[in-house]
């Protein structure tokens, strides 16, 4: 009875804003004030967090917004509520957690500021009224990936590097594994993480990931594909010192376009990245709040609400920055198609 009076009220709420929808001045939209949480590596990891980072630059710059930015350091779940308490203490509203780490301190904080909104990324667990989950189809866009590495591996090994074994990582191992099978049964994946559950430096720690690729390039593996935040460095690292021995090997980013923060060696192996939209879920939050809703699509039949990011959305795919995968076009158009029509269900578990 619960989940359905939850469902009843954010339907309600959300035919409301619809009905009522007036666009928002540039005096309401300078009175919102954005708290963005960052988790372990802050604004300038090249990869998640800058993701999160590139979507507040976006709306301040579109709404003209005031922002406070706050960046965990121990990783911990006290240090996180602590981080978010601040925020809300202070009248930021919304407040933006990235990352699903937060999903704990984030129902605490939110349970307290019951008119204070909230939003977290990659998770959607929490049941609050004023707690949006933004979620992404990272299966899809790893599938896409997974042809592509297919396509361009000469030696018929790939690999993938996950940054710890979770649910949310091994969504992207199923994909990728199912997109490369899919493109050419023949081809072979190694499967690595660098760090096992419940320990999370394995998205912060590119020396052990360079080790994990250096055994993969030692064994015959040409396309890399990893999964693994600021740890991903340690990828890209091992493709340069590969190439300077004569190897060419290429390498898959994630979240962001890494092409583009990539050093000018790293650059020249880097065959695409698969984007999560993590900048357009933050704008989102931003934009709807400034119009003076909330994102509240509904999620599932839990009455769980926020917005799930696939490819119907544009909230996954690949990169063609750099040019390296142009050739592969048609056939990744293909299999994004048949993803969005439903012929393809790609798998979300290895």
């Amino acid at each position: 009875m619960k989940k359905v009076f939850r469902l009843v009220a954010v339907v309600a709420a959300a035919v409301l804003v619809a009905t009522t929808f007036v666009a928002p001045s540039a005096t309401a939209a300078s009175k919102v004030k954005v708290g963005l949480a960052y988790d372990i590596g802050g604004r300038g990891d090249k990869s998640f967090n800058d993701s999160a980072a590139a979507g507040l630059d976006a709306a301040k710059k579109k709404f003209g917004v005031t922002a406070k930015e706050v960046t965990v350091t121990q990783g911990t779940d006290s240090e996180r509520e602590d981080k978010l308490r601040l925020l809300a203490k202070a009248g930021y509203n919304p407040i933006i957690a990235v990352g699903f780490l937060y999903a704990g301190p984030i129902k605490a904080v939110a349970s307290d500021y019951p008119n204070t909104q909230f939003a977290i990324i990659d998770d959607a667990s929490v049941d609050l009224l004023n707690v949006a989950g933004l979620i992404f189809a990272e299966e899809q866009g790893s599938y896409l990936a997974g042809v592509a590495a297919a396509l361009a591996s000469k030696s018929g090994k790939v690999g993938y590097i996950g940054g710890v074994r979770i649910p949310l990582l091994q969504k992207f191992e199923a994909g990728f594994v199912a997109g490369v099978k899919a493109t050419k049964k023949s081809v072979t994946v190694d499967v690595k993480y660098v760090t096992e559950f419940p320990d999370f430096s394995g998205f912060n720690d590119p020396a052990k990931a360079k080790v994990i690729a250096k055994g993969m390039i030692d064994k015959g593996v040409d396309v890399i594909y990893s999964a693994a935040g600021g740890s991903g460095a340690g990828n890209f690292a091992a493709a340069t010192d590969a190439a300077k021995a004569g190897k060419k090997v290429w390498t898959i980013g994630v979240d962001s376009d890494q092409i583009l923060t990539a050093s000018a060696a790293e650059k020249k192996n880097m065959l695409t990245s698969m984007i999560k939209r993590v900048d357009t879920a933050v704008y989102d939050v931003i934009a709807t709040a400034v119009a003076g809703s909330s994102v509240n699509d509904i999620i599932d039949e839990s009455g769980i609400y926020g917005r799930r990011y696939d490819l119907a959305l544009g909230g996954v795919g690949v990169s063609y920055t750099g040019g390296y995968i142009n050739k592969y076009k048609a056939q990744i158009d293909k299999a994004a198609a048949a993803i969005k029509s439903g012929k393809i269900k790609v798998p979300t578990k290895p």
